[in-house]
């Protein structure tokens, strides 16, 4: 038997008032719901090709989401130093970075320090196809066992060595204190130079530099222009002897909590972003090198082939130092990727 349950003009009136306010506040709920908050820190400036994707990507996501999804820029080490960021990233501090791959092997991700190893690539198509290919994906995929989604590469540069006089011959480096990142394979290479590798955060770079805690270090240009490096180095020597790039990452709780719909977006987006950050990263480069010779701070050095040819030979024992540690089949598979034409 069907219960009829009948209502009064006030009830009709009360009813149709609730009706509407539950609609209005599940519209309501909705729309926080499908709102988004990317927070995306890194420690460079913005003025490098990094900075300058990161900048293309906000634009670019926040104008097709309609503004449902803001991404927040931190650069310049704003929020989170090299040491700090990533945990950040495991707390749910941030949902997005871009650390420099060398990063990746203080982490549990050995296997990325191949692309610190020097004299590796001659080339950005040697970068390329490296990255770009089956092995660069492999790379990415590793970063899931510890709850990270590695959605990219983007480019910086090739590094060059600075310091407080000319650095040309393998014997320049006896004894000097060259800044490093946190990485095994350049720690290698300056030893097998008979330099002294400083781990330092980039952040204090500069600060160590003016303050004589270390002698020189290694960037590409467009890093040693925007930090005011020419400021505390004599001397850059136009090395191109190894490679600096960056791993576009996400927390994987932050991904995982997305629609579909928006991981598309922010996918699209980010792709576009990097495509456009790789595409202008050896403009922005040389645009900074024009800039620091009419500045006449610092003495810039163009390497012979026989000096280049020299420190390739002495940086050599970097590649068996690195076969041992993750296995020489990781090492050979990158020198077959970067070099297969």
């Amino acid at each position: 038997m069907a219960m009829i349950v009948r209502m009064g003009k006030w009830g009709r009136q009360t009813g149709w008032t609730v009706l509407v306010a539950l609609c209005m506040w599940g519209q309501s709920m909705h729309t926080l719901a499908a709102s988004v908050r990317i927070r995306f820190s890194h420690v460079v400036a913005s003025q490098t090709p990094k900075g300058l994707a990161v900048e293309r990507f906000k634009t670019t996501l926040e104008q097709r989401s309609q503004g449902r999804i803001t991404v927040d820029i931190h650069p310049s080490a704003q929020l989170y130093n090299d040491r700090e960021e990533m945990q950040a990233l495991r707390l749910g501090a941030v949902e997005m970075l871009a650390p420099s791959l060398s990063k990746f092997g203080r982490m549990g991700f050995p296997e990325f320090e191949i692309f610190d190893l020097p004299f590796l690539f001659d080339s950005q198509d040697d970068v390329r196809r490296l990255t770009q290919g089956r092995l660069g994906q492999r790379l990415l995929e590793r970063l899931g066992r510890q709850q990270m989604v590695g959605l990219g590469y983007l480019d910086n540069g090739f590094k060059h060595m600075s310091g407080r006089k000319p650095l040309l011959w393998p014997g320049d480096y006896a004894g000097v204190r060259m800044r490093v990142q946190s990485s095994l394979v350049i720690a290698a290479q300056m030893q097998a130079l008979g330099a002294v590798p400083v781990v330092l955060d980039f952040s204090e770079t500069r600060r160590a530099l003016a303050a004589g805690v270390v002698d020189g270090t290694e960037n590409p240009v467009s890093n040693f222009w925007t930090q005011g490096m020419a400021d505390v180095q004599s001397d850059l020597t136009l090395s191109q002897h190894a490679y600096l790039g960056y791993a576009v990452v996400v927390g994987q709780p932050f991904w995982d909590s997305l629609a579909e719909a928006d991981r598309q977006l922010i996918r699209q987006a980010l792709n576009e972003a990097l495509s456009y950050g790789n595409s202008i990263a050896a403009a922005e480069n040389e645009r900074a090198l024009a800039a620091l010779r009419a500045s006449a701070k610092t003495r810039i050095h163009q390497l012979s082939p026989a000096q280049r040819e020299a420190l390739r030979q002495a940086t050599a024992p970097a590649y068996g130092a690195l076969a041992r540690r993750i296995g020489s089949e990781w090492v050979e598979a990158a020198q077959q990727a970067a070099h297969k034409r």
